[in-house]
C-alpha cells in the first residue's frame, strides 16, 4: 500500500483515481501530476515502481494538500466571520453563501426540515 502525503492509497485502484483520495487533488490535477512524472494513468498502485512513487511524492510536496489546505480553508472562513461581512454572516447562520435560493431548497446547509407544531385538524 503506497503512502503519499499521509494518505494510504488503495492498491487495486488505478493511479489516476487513487491520487484523488488525497484532499486537494482531483482528477485534472491527478492527470497533470502523472503527466509530469511520466507515469501511465492506467497502472494500478500495487504495480507502480518505487522510483516513480518518489517522483510523484516530490511533485505533490510542491502543492498545498491535506492538512495545510484544510487549515487555510478554515482560516479563510474564520476571517470572513471576524470581518462580519455578508458571506461571514451566512457562514455563521449555516446558510448558503453564494446567492442560492433558500425558500424551497438549501436543505443541505439548513439541515432537516423543522416541523411546525400545531398543524393538526
Amino acid at each position: 500500500m503506497a503512502r503519499i502525503a499521509g494518505v494510504d492509497l488503495p492498491d487495486n485502484k488505478r493511479v489516476e483515481i487513487a491520487l484523488t483520495y488525497i484532499f486537494g487533488i482531483g482528477r485534472s490535477v491527478s492527470n497533470k501530476i502523472l503527466d509530469e512524472a511520466k507515469v501511465d494513468k492506467n497502472t494500478r498502485v500495487k504495480d507502480i515502481k518505487e522510483d516513480e512513487l518518489g517522483i510523484i511524492r516530490k511533485i505533490i510536496q510542491s502543492l498545498i494538500v491535506e492538512g495545510d489546505l484544510r487549515r487555510s480553508k478554515t482560516m479563510d472562513i474564520k476571517r470572513l466571520l471576524d470581518l462580519g461581512c455578508y458571506r461571514g454572516l451566512r457562514h455563521r447562520r449555516g446558510l448558503p453563501c453564494r446567492g442560492q435560493r433558500t425558500k424551497t431548497n438549501a436543505r443541505t446547509r439548513k439541515g432537516p426540515r423543522k416541523l411546525a407544531i400545531g398543524k393538526k385538524k
